[in-house]
């Protein structure tokens, strides 16, 4: 399944097309402010990411719902919708990026400490810059990892499905 919209369709979706897909984003910047803010915020920028990949998966359950209206197989359809959808955005948008940053930000601030005699704040907030920075380099390798993933196990389960009906 394809995660971006195809370029001939004009409905617009909101979870990839708007502004609010930068919500999926919110635990990479949690992570990024680790050394910052309480750990309760870091959780909250979870809540907030995992709040948004629900929505999206439930959002595609919803269209394949009305796309397979009169398809006896409409129950798996929207089944694979929406279990594809959930999967690849909780690797793909929390838990891959938001290990790579936790650990980018963590060897960041420890290699800081050791190598320099900046003061605690000066490194923690060059921590949190060096973390937010790494964002945008992270998200295309995870996405093409996780199609990677998904297409070499849970996704080969789906095809078997539909080969069968």
């Amino acid at each position: 399944m394809e995660h971006t919209p195809e370029k001939h369709s004009k409905e617009v979706d909101i979870y990839r097309d708007t502004w609010v897909r930068f919500l999926g984003y919110a635990n990479e910047v949690g992570e990024a402010f680790r050394a910052l803010v309480p750990v309760s915020a870091v959780w909250a920028s979870y809540a907030v990411a995992t709040a948004y990949v629900s929505a999206d998966a439930l959002d595609k359950g919803r269209k394949a719902a009305a796309a397979h209206t009169e398809d006896h197989g409409k129950t798996v359809r929207v089944a694979v919708a929406v279990v594809d959808t959930f999967v690849w955005q909780a690797l793909a948008s929390v838990a891959i990026p938001g290990f790579t940053i936790n650990r980018v930000c963590a060897a960041s601030l420890f290699l800081l400490g050791k190598t320099t005699r900046w003061p605690l704040p000066v490194r923690k907030w060059t921590t949190t810059a060096i973390g937010l920075s790494t964002i945008p380099f992270i998200i295309t390798p995870i996405d093409r990892s996780v199609d990677f993933l998904l297409d070499s196990s849970l996704r080969k389960l789906y095809d078997e499905g539909e080969k069968r009906e």
